[in-house]
């Protein structure tokens, strides 16, 4: 076989077999080779734009937790994947790259699309780019590549130039200068040692009112995070990026924190004397305990995170699951459930808030009611993507993840035009499952409409044609313009914020797909009762109010003073007072907390 035979067959040996791509001259070999690795097994799902796959193999990391893979030409291409793959380094997720090159006689001569790709990736695959020069060295740049990603979570590259694309391909010689390199996925340590778990075990039974946050490293040990809080007596928030981890139909968990988090987990974390992280990288150190206010325990397996937003009195190196079922046999029961009593009702009160606040007027949908009717006809195992922007806002407020779902979004990077092409490899990797994406116009402007062409080339070949493209509609890319307003203390900007209209649902009829469109709130159920039960994938347009605020879980004196400077240049004052006005006045009528 040639080299570019090569490398798809030794991917799929890997088990890579889904790669998201687009063709081109730089990678012909690679293009005509993956036309025959379509017959034994290997998958591919071909994009609109090469940022698009790079997005659809982070996401294809993170609901499945195998490598993801892309690949694109040399130039532009290439460039197009950055900021996808920068998607993955900042979730930590693994995702190859195998991107082309111009000739290798060619290169340094400012040949065309050439570009310096072993310095462009060099950041965002910081802990592995390589150029392939000769035949023999494939094998272990294809195997330290994916090795690599595995074992670091991170993103990894390997070029490859065209014409070394179509030799024939060797293995290496026994001989001095060379290296001869295997398949296999790293075994690593997923508990720690027995003395950092009784030394962590003391801090938690010390603890009278314990507060749990669990990120994205903590989805695959809901069982695990339950013991414990029910041991200890804790409350559970979540970092954006493990929404999923445990349902919020229970009692005690009191939902998402930070900037789009909830007054329960902004209490807890205020209140509690103890502190235990799980998995998680949350960003913003002003929504935990002040230093000093609480003992804090903190599990990661990579202890580069360790310590990294509080300062932990016990850091674990261990994965989450492993490390809480070992945590657990040392961990004391807390007859003592006032702190558990007190955090249920606040997560009882807060519901009934967002529900008064989702049923408050607007012109002419309120933005949150879209998603609480959306939340209570979640299908089982449903997938939700979400895009950034206001939209994340209601997405990690307002709908209630129930057991078995997945949600995602990007969460570190947060790129805007991330939550269709997750929805995509969602659906390629669970193609049974129902998949939701949730945007704002101003992504859905951005590529999202361009990947609905994507939909509509491969849905018929889905078990369960459902996938569900919600789009606000509010021409305004809001979630800045609120940031201009509240952080800014200036009023919004309209050259910069307002975007056209659009009619996405007459768009998803153009394509072969279904369109919806809904501007009534009283028909919000039944448009998405429709949705749900559509024979094809559908564009949901809801037509919504852009200054319904999203508030945040606490408002601060600085946040309040900017927004009343900001009232005199506001250009939609009198919609912005409204309906702030009756946000508030929601969060203080339904139920008090004591």
């Amino acid at each position: 076989m040639n080299v570019s035979e090569f490398v798809w067959h030794r991917l799929h040996e890997w088990g890579l077999r889904r790669v998201y791509g687009y063709p081109g001259d730089g990678v012909g070999g690679l293009d005509v080779a993956l036309q025959k690795a379509l017959k034994t097994g290997t998958e591919y799902v071909q994009v609109r734009h090469e940022e698009m796959a790079a997005f659809m193999a982070a996401a294809h990391a993170k609901f499945t937790g195998e490598v993801g893979l892309c690949y694109a030409t040399s130039g532009p291409g290439a460039i197009h994947l950055l900021n996808g793959l920068y998607d993955a380094k900042l979730d930590h997720v693994g995702v190859v790259a195998i991107v082309g090159q111009q000739a290798r006689s060619a290169l340094g001569a400012r040949y065309q699309q050439e570009v310096d790709l072993q310095f462009l990736f060099k950041d965002v695959a910081s802990d592995f780019v390589a150029t392939a020069s000769v035949p023999s060295q494939v094998r272990h740049l294809i195997d330290r590549a994916v090795r690599i990603a595995a074992a670091r979570r991170a993103p990894t590259c390997v070029i490859i130039p065209n014409d070394l694309q179509e030799l024939p391909y060797t293995d290496p010689p026994m001989a001095h200068g060379h290296t001869h390199t295997g398949i296999g996925y790293p075994t690593e340590s997923k508990v720690p040692d027995g003395e950092g778990l009784r030394r962590a075990a003391g801090v938690l039974n010390a603890g009278k009112r314990v507060a749990i946050l669990a990120g994205a490293g903590a989805l695959n040990a809901t069982d695990e995070l339950l013991a414990v809080a029910d041991r200890l007596g804790a409350g559970i928030a979540k970092a954006l990026l493990g929404k999923a981890a445990v349902p919020d139909d229970l009692p005690f968990v009191t939902g998402s924190i930070g900037l789009l988090g909830t007054e329960p987990s902004w209490d807890m974390m205020k209140q509690c004397d103890t502190l235990l992280m799980v998995g998680s990288c949350f960003p913003y150190s002003e929504f935990l305990p002040a230093p000093g206010t609480a003992r804090g325990v903190q599990i990661d397996i990579n202890g580069a995170n360790l310590s990294l937003r509080y300062p932990m009195e016990v850091s674990l190196v261990g994965e989450s699951m492993e490390t809480l079922r070992a945590l657990l046999p040392l961990l004391a029961h807390k007859d003592d459930r006032s702190w558990r009593t007190k955090i249920e009702m606040n997560v009882a009160s807060w519901w009934k808030t967002l529900e008064a606040r989702a049923m408050q007027a607007a012109r002419p949908l309120n933005p949150q009611r879209v998603f609480w009717e959306l939340s209570s006809r979640l299908p089982d195992h449903a997938i939700v993507t979400c895009d950034s922007g206001s939209v994340a806002n209601w997405y990690a407020r307002d709908l209630r993840m129930r057991r078995g779902m997945k949600g995602s979004l990007s969460g570190g990077l947060a790129s805007m035009g991330a939550g269709t092409p997750y929805a995509v490899a969602a659906k390629m990797a669970y193609p049974d499952r129902t998949v939701i994406a949730c945007m704002g116009d101003g992504a859905m402007q951005m590529n999202g409409l361009n990947e609905m062409i994507t939909i509509s080339k491969y849905w018929r070949q889905w078990e369960n044609p459902r996938l569900i493209v919600l789009v606000l509609n509010n021409q305004d890319l809001s979630q800045v313009t609120w940031e201009e307003r509240i952080q800014g203390g200036a009023g919004k900007t309209e050259a910069t914020q307002s975007i056209p209209d659009f009619p996405y649902h007459k768009y998803a009829e153009l394509i072969g797909l279904r369109g919806i469109h809904v501007d009534d709130p009283a028909k919000i159920g039944a448009a998405w009762d429709a949705a749900l039960s559509a024979d094809r994938p559908v564009i949901l347009e809801a037509r919504t109010d852009p200054n319904v605020p999203p508030l945040p879980p606490h408002i601060t004196l600085q946040q309040a003073k900017a927004f009343l400077s900001m009232l005199p240049e506001e250009p939609e004052r009198g919609s912005v007072l409204k309906n702030t006005a009756r946000q508030i006045m929601a969060s203080l009528l339904p139920a008090r907390k004591d």
